[in-house]
């Protein structure tokens, strides 16, 4: 079994493991705290837009995942150079992720603020909440360019262990986005009142704002690397895609998948509808934590790769993995012992209360495998084994979790509980697999 290699993890590699971690951390918690923010201000308006302004950020997400793949593709090129010495070259994956960006995220922008009006109501057939969502999900959809290249940038940065430069950013970027939440969304300094559509411009606005922070540092930081002294040689940019495409179709249908059990949510009524936005914004806070240790699991099994250590690289993979079940599981547990106290801050109808209360106990009880099956999935996609990843990924959600979700929740009538539950089992199995994958050491063979 893959934890028998002794029952503590060695100082200097726990040190490893944090000072690549917490960084990374930092940001995804900053990320979060915007999230649950934005959440706590708009549940002020009500259920319908807390309800749009949760299926429109899955819905974003949904409409750049292909190019989010690319984060992927440059962290693992990246990490594998400066494993192998080759440090001058290691921002080379880098501006070959930022070209591809350029090239596809503009027409994509305004092909889908064109199709928004149109493919919205298929989403969500409330009037309520149609009316809320089309103008945020139109101005987030507008800054898919930044968002995109933010995650090219995220992916160098973890790769050459300056994830530092990453947890910065997102913080100036998070405190902009609140600011421009309170100024928008209810009309403060003299701004007129937007209410949802005002969130929506904020985030586009304060991602842009990143990304000028992102270049900036990559002139003073990574310049000697390769930054923007030249075009990316064409074996670099086959390179990228062959690796970035997989995981940018992973996310796709990953983040589809959310849209997709939103739609069943919905379908049970719209307080389930609102309870599963807040569930899933809350649970990313604990959640997300874990997706930062296997950002950085990700970079030590490329930099283990790069040095042709197969041995360490599949060390750092269960020893990662070690720190972020005791973590998650320590961030989880006020969610099954207090979940009202989490609860009551974004959710204002008792109603609704209740209907999110055991979803939130068993979100709790399930961080420890949570933790487990992020980290071990991205210590294989730092390997380059997306394609795996990407074939259990689809499988495990669109065929085995959303029938069950569609037929136990709205056919048979059962609520959000049962569907929950649904989905908690389904990451669990996926979990196993992913680790049956890491212990069988296939990932080994791939060039990056």
């Amino acid at each position: 079994m893959p934890f028998r290699q002794g029952p503590m993890i060695e100082s200097v590699r726990l040190r490893r493991i944090l000072g690549l971690a917490l960084p990374i951390i930092g940001g995804m918690v900053s990320q979060n705290i915007l999230n649950l923010v934005d959440t706590a201000m708009v549940g002020t308006i009500g259920d319908a837009a807390l309800a749009a302004v949760g299926l429109g950020g899955f819905a974003t997400f949904m409409c750049m995942a292909l190019l989010l793949g690319v984060s992927t593709g440059v962290q693992v090129m990246a990490a594998r150079r400066k494993g192998q010495g080759r440090r001058r070259e290691t921002a080379w994956p880098l501006n070959a992720g930022l070209l591809l960006v350029l090239v596809v995220a503009p027409p994509l922008s305004v092909l889908l603020f064109i199709l928004v009006p149109a493919a919205y109501p298929h989403l969500n057939g409330d009037p309520a909440v149609i009316a809320e969502g089309v103008p945020y999900l139109q101005a987030r959809v507008l800054a898919i360019l930044f968002v995109s290249m933010n995650f090219a940038f995220r992916g160098y940065w973890n790769a050459v262990d300056l994830s530092r430069y990453y947890m910065g950013t997102l913080v100036v970027m998070h405190s902009t986005n609140i600011f421009l939440n309170w100024v928008l969304i209810f009309g403060n300094l003299g701004a007129p009142e937007l209410g949802t559509l005002g969130a929506g411009i904020a985030s586009a606005v304060s991602t842009a704002v990143g990304t000028s922070i992102y270049v900036w540092l990559g002139l003073r930081h990574a310049r000697r690397q390769g930054f923007l002294r030249r075009l990316p040689p064409a074996t670099d940019i086959r390179r990228l895609v062959g690796l970035s495409v997989p995981s940018g179709i992973q996310q796709f249908f990953f983040s589809a998948g959310f849209l997709a059990t939103f739609w069943v949510i919905g379908q049970v009524g719209t307080a389930e509808l609102a309870a599963a936005s807040v569930l899933l914004n809350v649970t990313l806070v604990a959640i997300l934590p874990g997706l930062g240790l296997g950002l950085a699991a990700a970079t030590l099994v490329g930099q283990a790769l790069g040095r042709q250590d197969v041995d360490d690289a599949s060390r750092w993979g269960w020893d990662v993995s070690r720190v972020g079940m005791i973590g998650l599981t320590v961030l989880g547990a006020p969610m099954w012992l207090v979940p009202d106290l989490i609860l009551q801050v974004f959710i204002h109808d008792p109603a609704t209360l209740d209907i999110a209360r055991t979803p939130m106990r068993l979100v709790g009880l399930a961080m420890a495998f949570e933790a487990l099956g992020l980290i071990i999935m991205h210590a294989l996609l730092g390997a380059g084994d997306a394609r795996r990843v990407m074939a259990v990924s689809i499988v495990a959600q669109w065929f085995i979790f959303l029938p069950a979700a569609y037929f136990m929740g709205p056919v048979l009538g059962f609520g959000l509980t049962v569907i929950w539950l649904l989905q908690v089992t389904y990451r669990a199995v996926q979990t196993l697999v992913f680790c049956a994958f890491w212990h069988g050491r296939r990932w080994s063979k791939i060039q990056a």
